[in-house]
């Protein structure tokens, strides 16, 4: 990656590390929604975009009237060589894919949106790492991989919402290199 950009996995978890269910969220959050929206479409540089990566699976889990992602370059990892998805790109590796926002200058940011295999790819390579954690266990079948020693809360949250009786928290997690695994 360039000096100046950056790899980030963006995801929400519910109290017991959930992420989905059967390809599919398991809630419905407005704001948090919101937040990703935000969090990936923001950029410095007027002429700017960043990079959203995502698994096949997640890919196929957005509505239609969504693909792709607004206003973001969208990339799909697939193992499968004759995968094509409109509006996107396909990439047959998470480092493929890394390596061509290195050489699109367009690209200022990557983020890494899903699934879970993706999420265990990306952990090593990650700068850091945005959670939306929900103070609230749903029925899932897919979780967020543990994370690395290395990442650790930052103090000071970036938000606290509720909606529909759901009370949940945006934070940031920062890598340290220096930290060892225990």
């Amino acid at each position: 990656m360039r000096d100046n950009q950056k790899v980030y996995i963006i995801v929400a978890v519910d109290k017991n590390n959930g992420i989905g269910i059967d390809g599919k969220l398991p809630w419905k959050l407005k704001k948090d929604m919101q937040f990703f929206k935000d969090t990936t479409s923001e950029v410095w540089e007027e002429d700017a975009k960043n990079m959203v990566v995502m698994g096949r699976k997640t890919w196929e889990s957005i509505p239609e009237k969504y693909r792709p992602l607004a206003d973001r370059h969208n990339v799909i990892l697939s193992r499968n060589k004759s995968y094509k998805a409109e509006g996107a790109q396909t990439c047959f590796s998470l480092g493929e894919a890394l390596r061509d926002a290195e050489m699109n200058e367009e690209i200022e940011n990557v983020f890494i949106i899903g699934g879970a295999q993706i999420f265990e790819m990306a952990l090593e390579m990650a700068d850091g790492l945005y959670i939306t954690k929900i103070d609230k266990e749903y029925e899932c079948d897919t979780f967020l991989p543990k994370l690395p020693y290395r990442f650790f809360p930052e103090p000071e949250r970036l938000g606290t919402e509720e909606e529909n009786g759901v009370s949940y928290t945006f934070e940031f997690y920062s890598k340290d290199p220096t930290r060892e695994e225990i």
